[in-house]
C-alpha cells in the first residue's frame, strides 16, 4: 500500500485513541518526510536501507514503510484497524448515524496539528457531508489565532479545496473569542464572509457570575454568532488537568440563545464534556438548538462526534434540534439568518 497513506492512517487511529502527541507526531513527521519523494524513490530507499538516515524516520516508521512498499498492510496498522473497529461510544447510535457534519475543527493554521487538507481527507473517510474550519481569532495568541490578513488567506484555501469537487463541503468558519466587552474578536466585515461563526470564551474564566453572564450575552446577541462554543469552559480530565465550570446565569444565557437563534454546542472532546448534563437539560427547556461538534485539533479526533452523540442521546435531545443533522443547504440558510454572508 502507499507508504504515506499508511503512516497517516496510523496517526489517525492513534489520535482517535487519544495516544500521546509525541507518538502521533512520529508518524505524521515520517509521512511528511517521504511525501516529497515519488513512490519508486521511497521503495528504493526503503529496500536499500537509505531511508533510515532520513530525518524524521525512526525504527518503527521505517518498518511500516518497508512493509508498505513490499505490498503488505503494515502489521502495526493492521493491529490498529482491528482495535478501531469498535465504536468509541456504546450509546447514541441513532443520533450518530443522523449526523451529517461538524461545525468546530482546527488546523495547523492555529493550534491544530495537521494541514487543512488532512482534516478534510479524514472527514471524507468518516462520511461527513460538511466540515467547518474554525481556527481561532487573533486575541488567542497562545493558540496562534488568525489575524484578519491570515483569515483572508485561509478563505482562499477553503475556496480552492471546494473547487476541486470533492464529496464533502468545507465551510469557512472561525472560533471567535467573546472578548471581556462582549464583542467578537474579529472584524465584522470578515465575519460577514464566513459560513459559520462559533463564539467562545477562552479567558478570565473565573470571573464572577454577573460579569460572565453579561459577557456571554454580548456574544450571543451579535448577529454573526451561530454557535455558542463549550459554554462553561470546564475540563474534567486530560493532560491539561481539570478546571471547574465558569459561573453564569444559565437560564438567561440559554433564553438568549433561543431568542437569537444561536445553537448551544455539545462539545465532544472527552476532556470537556461541555455543557454538563444539567445544563443540556436547561437548554432543552429553553427551546435551544444544539450543535454536536468534535472540536478536533487532529484528523483522528474528528471521530469524537461519537461521544457527543452519546451525551445527546442520554439527555434525550431530539435529532431535529441538532443542527449538525441538517443538510448543508438548510444549515447555511439558517446560519445566514437573513444577513449577508
Amino acid at each position: 500500500m502507499d507508504a504515506v497513506a499508511a503512516l497517516n492512517e496510523i496517526a489517525f487511529w492513534l489520535e482517535r485513541g487519544r495516544a500521546a502527541t509525541f507518538k502521533v507526531q512520529a508518524f505524521r513527521k515520517a509521512a511528511a518526510a517521504i511525501g516529497s519523494l515519488g513512490p519508486e524513490e521511497v521503495a528504493s530507499r526503503a529496500r536499500t536501507g537509505r531511508l533510515k538516515s532520513m530525518k524524521g524516520i525512526g525504527d518503527r516508521t521505517y518498518a511500516v514503510i518497508r512493509q508498505a512498499v513490499d505490498g503488505q498492510v503494515p502489521d502495526y496498522l493492521a493491529d490498529l484497524r482491528e482495535k478501531g473497529a469498535q465504536p468509541l461510544a456504546s450509546d447514541g447510535q441513532d443520533i450518530r448515524e443522523a449526523l451529517r457534519g461538524d461545525l468546530h475543527s482546527h488546523s495547523e493554521w492555529s493550534d491544530g496539528g495537521s494541514p487543512i487538507e488532512l482534516m478534510v481527507a479524514a472527514a471524507e473517510v468518516l462520511g461527513r457531508e460538511y466540515l467547518a474550519l474554525t481556527d481561532h481569532s487573533p486575541n488567542l495568541t497562545i493558540a496562534n489565532g488568525l489575524s484578519a490578513e491570515r483569515l483572508l488567506d485561509q478563505l482562499d484555501v477553503v475556496a480552492a479545496i471546494n473547487s476541486n469537487g470533492g464529496g464533502m463541503r468545507l465551510l469557512a468558519g472561525i472560533e471567535v473569542d467573546i472578548l471581556e466587552s462582549g464583542q467578537l474578536d474579529q472584524e465584522p466585515e470578515l465575519l460577514d464572509r464566513l459560513d459559520i461563526v462559533v463564539a467562545s470564551v477562552h479567558s478570565k474564566l473565573r470571573a464572577d457570575r454577573k460579569t460572565m453572564t453579561s459577557r456571554m450575552l454580548g456574544g450571543i446577541q451579535d448577529p454573526h454568532t451561530n454557535v455558542l462554543g463549550h459554554c462553561t469552559g470546564r475540563l474534567v480530565e486530560g493532560s491539561r488537568g481539570t478546571r471547574p465550570p465558569s459561573e453564569f446565569d444559565a437560564r438567561e444565557v440559554f433564553a438568549a440563545c433561543a431568542e437569537h437563534n444561536v445553537a448551544v454546542e455539545i462539545n465532544s472532546r472527552p476532556e470537556r464534556q461541555d455543557p454538563p448534563d444539567a445544563l443540556i437539560q436547561l437548554a432543552l427547556e429553553a427551546g435551544c438548538l444544539f450543535s454536536i461538534d468534535s472540536d478536533a485539533h487532529a484528523p483522528g479526533q474528528l471521530d469524537f462526534l461519537q461521544y457527543g452523540a452519546e451525551r445527546a442521546a442520554r439527555n434525550h435531545v431530539p435529532a431535529e434540534r441538532i443542527i449538525t443533522t441538517w443538510p448543508v443547504e438548510k444549515l447555511l440558510a439558517w446560519a445566514g439568518k437573513g444577513h449577508s454572508r
